[in-house]
């Protein structure tokens, strides 16, 4: 473990290639690290939210009442920890295990939820598949299904943002580690770098790009390392570490408002859960190691230990938070469902300047 200080003065190659990390697999806190009891409170009850969400929707998958989806489960602590770094004015530009970003910034649960149903109150009136949310009061982009086209989208944002002087702003951008071997990703690195936009990249490693491993993915000794070829500052952290992603997150996104320059991250997690609904992981990969990021490493545990440790959190009220989560979910999921198809007539609604 490294304090931050003492990570951020390490050498370039270093900060790309080792690991920052804050709290142990065992929920051990690094002596000496300030912990504000509110903010993680915070931060936890969005990780149960987003744990309880995807739990239920798979159901609802599974049961035929919606036709695709795709957890973020085990990667809670990359999604909320990057999440709460963000301000207001931020643009979220996702991949495919970032809505928990945007439910966590203000994006209405309802809004996530239509979307998924592809009912009449869906914002995208029933047009794109499942898990493609987005929501313009909170600047939450929607997500593209070709890998990594949105990170030169992003590079764009954060352009204008710095043609508008809108320095107290800046936009995220996340991708999966397979989005590293597209072309749009060096593109968007090299776009950002040159033109010195506030955009930060994050990259959630869960270790499988759909069935192809990191070995068959890349040569590259990490994925942060390959930021290094375009001059930019590249950090590395423990992605099921909650406090150490927010506080290299907090750090990278402080810097970009100051310096108005980019900054990639890779968070190394694991995908506990298949690719999608529609995927068998046990059919390319060895499932025992999956057993122990679940029962070793879960980012929800890690941090639960350490509020019952701290006494800022009991059995009987991390039950509250559950069930909580799970009224409220129900409930959101009832209203979807009951509301109808969207029109036939919205098909040619937005496409053409008069509606045919």
């Amino acid at each position: 473990m490294y304090a931050l200080d003492q990570y951020l003065a390490c050498d370039a190659k270093v900060k790309a290639t080792s690991l920052f990390s804050l709290l142990s697999e065992d929920g051990i806190l690094q002596e000496g690290f300030d912990l504000d009891q509110e903010s993680l409170l915070r931060m936890y009850r969005g990780m149960r939210r987003l744990r309880i969400l995807d739990e239920r929707m798979l159901i609802l998958q599974r049961q035929g009442r919606i036709g695709f989806y795709g957890e973020a489960r085990g990667q809670e602590a990359a999604v909320i920890g990057t999440a709460s770094a963000l301000c207001e004015k931020d643009w979220i530009v996702p991949a495919l295990r970032e809505a928990g970003v945007g439910l966590y910034c203000g994006m209405p649960l309802s809004i996530y939820i239509n979307q998924i149903f592809g009912n009449a109150a869906d914002v995208s009136k029933g047009r794109q598949m499942p898990c493609h949310p987005c929501d313009k009061d909170h600047n939450y982009v929607v997500m593209s299904s070709c890998v990594a086209n949105q990170l030169p989208h992003a590079v764009g944002i954060a352009w204008a943002m710095k043609h508008n002087k809108d320095t107290d702003r800046l936009c995220v951008s996340y991708m999966g580690d397979g989005g590293t071997s597209e072309g749009s990703f060096h593109i968007g690195l090299n776009f950002a770098q040159t033109m010195s936009v506030p955009v930060l990249f994050i990259c959630q490693n869960n270790g499988w790009a759909i069935s192809t491993p990191t070995n068959k993915q890349t040569i590259s000794e990490t994925y942060a390392i390959k930021g290094l070829a375009y001059d930019m500052e590249s950090l590395r952290v423990d992605g099921n570490d909650l406090l150490a992603v927010s506080t290299l997150t907090k750090y990278a996104a402080e810097k970009i408002r100051k310096d108005q320059k980019p900054i990639f991250i890779e968070a190394v997690t694991y995908r506990v859960s298949a690719h999608s609904s529609s995927d068998d992981p046990s059919r390319y990969r060895d499932e025992s190691v999956t057993k122990e990021w679940i029962e070793k490493r879960d980012p929800i545990d890690r941090i639960r230990k350490l509020l019952f440790e701290k006494k800022w959190m009991t059995e009987d009220e991390d039950q509250k938070i559950t069930h909580h989560f799970e009224s409220e979910i129900n409930q959101e999921i009832k209203k979807a469902e009951a509301i109808e198809l969207p029109d036939k007539k919205t098909l040619t609604q937005d496409v053409f300047e008069e509606e045919q």
